[in-house]
C-alpha cells in the first residue's frame, strides 16, 4: 500500500459517522455510504448528526421562504 493511501485509511479510522439507519455513531466507515453521514470531529458531533440536520434544514426553509416572497408585494 501506498504511504498516501496508508494515511487516508489512518484517517479514515479516525473520524466519526453517523449511521442514518440505526441512528448509531460510527467510528470510521463502517456503514454503506448510503447509510452514512459525515465525517464529524467527534462522536459528540455524529450523535448530534439528526440535530444538526434539523436546525440547518430550518433555517434554509426559512431562507426559501424568503426568496420566494421576495418581490410579491412589489407589482
Amino acid at each position: 500500500m501506498a504511504d498516501n493511501e496508508q494515511r487516508e485509511q489512518d484517517q479514515n479510522q479516525n473520524e466519526w459517522y453517523f449511521n442514518t439507519s440505526t441512528g448509531e455513531p460510527e467510528l470510521g466507515k463502517l456503514s454503506p455510504v448510503n447509510q452514512r453521514s459525515g465525517p464529524y470531529k467527534s462522536r459528540k458531533e455524529a450523535e448530534d448528526a439528526w440535530k444538526i440536520a434539523k436546525e440547518r434544514n430550518l433555517i434554509w426553509d426559512e431562507e426559501n421562504r424568503k426568496w420566494n416572497d421576495w418581490g410579491a408585494g412589489r407589482k
